[in-house]
């Protein structure tokens, strides 16, 4: 074996040998400095996307420096307020007395059964409407813990204090429609009777087939889809992403024309009268208070499935409507007939070139208060 040949190494070449390593090893690692300033940018950006995802509060109501009170409003057992609006006959002369749901975006003014129905027929039948600003909306104090029952709840409890008796109608459109169902669940035994226009329907709800819930999710408009997502599986990115700039939001909070059909355009005028010098109200509180926390609960998980629910008037002592058009471009019209025929007990009237608008149109205001007060069809 031939013996082992000992190098030796210069001094020079050791320095230059040590100073290769150093070079080496201070690429191959971030110095501190570097470390610490991602660190900092890492915690910078989750400060602002925290800050950005955060809803600012609302704004308050009331003196001494909170916006203007212009409407009467009634005190819950909560502490909260909620603001109404009275029309038809006095309450005391009324034969019929009707609570009705405001939609999406909406305040208690937005009664189309009071303002679209005939004076004359609101008279002659004795019928007494009440609107309220839901929570978070116009002149009534936001609800932090809403939930689907407290909604039915809150028009439980404005009915006893304005003395509506022991039984009365409810009605509501859009969004307002589908806070019926919680009538319908949470307090049945107060209702003569209900009527449900044009209601927004939630694609999550279980007994909706999940073929025919995709197709008719499908037909939204992307950026549609999108914030319906966000807000049935990420409620609390809702507010972010209605007011990012990067993507477009929700077609409906941006008033875009996309979501309106012919019959829509054509009535225009007429839903829109009178609207000016009460439209900054709607979202007066706040964005978060009114329509993404109305997204939230209308599009995330339910408490009930609205689809299972019993006939709350076994012996015909009352009725529930569901009024709809053909050519809604905002709520499929597939999903309501799906609900109708799982629930025959329920009166079911398609129109047939209709859009979302409807009940603005001549004369349907007046059908939809006679097929709910007299059974007319």
């Amino acid at each position: 074996m031939a013996p082992e040949v000992k190098r030796k190494i210069s001094a020079s070449s050791a320095r230059s040998h040590t100073r290769k390593s150093k070079s080496v090893s201070s690429s191959r690692f971030p110095s501190g400095i570097f470390i610490k300033s991602l660190v900092v940018f890492f915690i910078g950006f989750l400060a602002w996307a925290y800050q950005a995802a955060c809803p600012p509060p609302p704004k308050k109501l009331g003196t001494p420096d909170g916006l203007p009170i212009t409407s009467p409003r009634i005190k819950l057992r909560d502490g909260r307020h909620l603001s109404y609006k009275e029309y038809g006959v006095p309450k005391q002369l009324a034969k019929y007395k009707i609570i009705y749901v405001h939609g999406f975006d909406s305040v208690k003014y937005y009664n189309v059964l009071a303002t679209s129905a005939s004076p004359a027929l609101i008279q002659d039948l004795g019928v007494y409407i009440v609107s309220y600003d839901r929570p978070g909306y116009g002149e009534s104090d936001p609800n932090p813990k809403q939930t689907l029952k407290s909604s039915a709840l809150d028009i439980e409890e404005l009915a006893d204090q304005l003395g509506l008796g022991s039984k009365f109608h409810v009605a509501g459109f859009s969004m307002g429609g589908q806070l019926i169902w919680t009538c319908l669940k949470y307090i049945p035994h107060r209702l003569a009777g209900a009527t449900l226009i044009a209601p927004a329907v939630n694609y999550w709800w279980p007994s909706l087939p999940a073929n025919l819930s995709k197709q008719a999710f499908s037909e939204l408009f992307v950026e549609d889809q999108w914030s319906l997502r966000v807000a049935h599986h990420l409620p609390s990115l809702t507010y972010w992403w209605n007011t990012q700039k990067l993507f477009p939001s929700y077609k409906a909070i941006a008033h875009s024309p996309d979501i309106l059909s012919s019959q829509d355009v054509e009535l225009i005028p007429k839903f829109t009268a009178g609207r000016g010098p009460i439209q900054g109200q709607v979202r007066q509180q706040g964005e978060y208070e009114s329509i993404h926390r109305d997204l939230n609960i209308g599009y995330g998980t339910w408490e009930f499935d609205p689809i299972e629910l019993e006939n709350p008037f076994p012996n015909n002592e009352g009725s529930v409507h569901i009024w709809m058009g053909d050519e809604d471009k905002i709520v499929q019209v597939t999903l309501q007939r799906y609900i109708a025929q799982q629930l025959p007990w329920i009166k079911y009237h398609e129109l047939k070139g209709a859009g979302h608008m409807f009940s603005y149109a001549d004369g349907i205001s007046d059908d939809i208060l006679k097929a709910l007060l007299l059974g007319e069809n």
